[in-house]
């Protein structure tokens, strides 16, 4: 590895340690973070990267979403306690532990707490959308969300565009939007994407004029299909994001 960035959803509070690690291997240090933001009704995730993790702009967002995820737990919680759950303590639970609390925090507690046997199980029976303890929420629009990357000095990139089940017209309507309000890069290489996948978002690269982020999208230890380092080529006809990096 020579280069590693952090990009933790809506925080940003491991960076110090990452870059601190990175230094003492020897490895560059990008700081980053993955913002939740809204289009269409439709949740979108936001990498930045290169941010100052200390900028206003970029800390006021982080407040701001913390609240909307505080108050998404709390009303998971209470619809769980409606299906015979004690959600309202699991939700207490996971608030107490972590402030960028995440409905897999939840999903975590059930399989602990003997309810389900994983937490893909926890999702298909009580967290995702259309069960008994989803809880939608509005999250930050794009270009509010591209904004506040841009002002702490880094460069934003649709994260895994294939995840999102939009229509090919209504991806490229996404991106023509995230390209007008300041966006920058696109993911077109990462675990789990097909070839299929990484040619759809390398021709929206090319199209919009994006440059290509890749990586192992590696998560924590003891995924093998994730391990740090593992990555395909960047498709040809494609910027890599590193040149558009400060």
């Amino acid at each position: 590895m020579q280069l590693l960035s952090l990009t933790d959803h809506d925080t940003v509070a491991g960076c110090a340690a990452a870059a601190a690690a990175c230094d003492a291997h020897g490895i560059r240090f990008v700081p980053g973070i993955e913002l939740t933001a809204e289009w269409r009704q439709r949740e979108i995730h936001i990498v930045g990267l290169g941010v100052r993790t200390d900028a206003p702009a970029l800390q006021q967002q982080i407040t701001q979403l913390a609240e909307l995820r505080t108050t998404r737990i709390r009303e998971i919680g209470a619809r769980l306690d409606r299906h015979g759950l004690n959600g309202t303590a699991l939700a207490e639970r996971v608030l107490s532990q972590s402030t960028t609390p995440t409905r897999m925090h939840i999903a975590r507690l059930l399989v602990s707490d003997g309810i389900t046997t994983d937490t893909e199980e926890s999702f298909t029976r009580f967290l995702a959308r259309g069960q008994p303890g989803y809880a939608p929420t509005t999250w930050p629009e794009v270009p509010a969300t591209i904004g506040c990357i841009t002002a702490a000095g880094g460069i934003a990139v649709l994260a895994h565009p294939h995840r999102y089940k939009l229509s090919n017209g209504a991806l490229r309507e996404l991106c023509a939007q995230f390209k007008a309000a300041g966006g920058g890069g696109i993911e077109v290489s990462l675990s789990g994407m097909s070839p299929t996948d990484s040619e759809r978002a390398a021709s929206l690269a090319r199209r919009f004029d994006l440059a290509g982020s890749l990586g192992s999208d590696f998560h924590e230890p003891g995924l093998p299909w994730r391990p740090l380092g593992r990555f395909a080529k960047l498709p040809d006809g494609v910027v890599p994001i590193t040149q558009r990096m400060a």
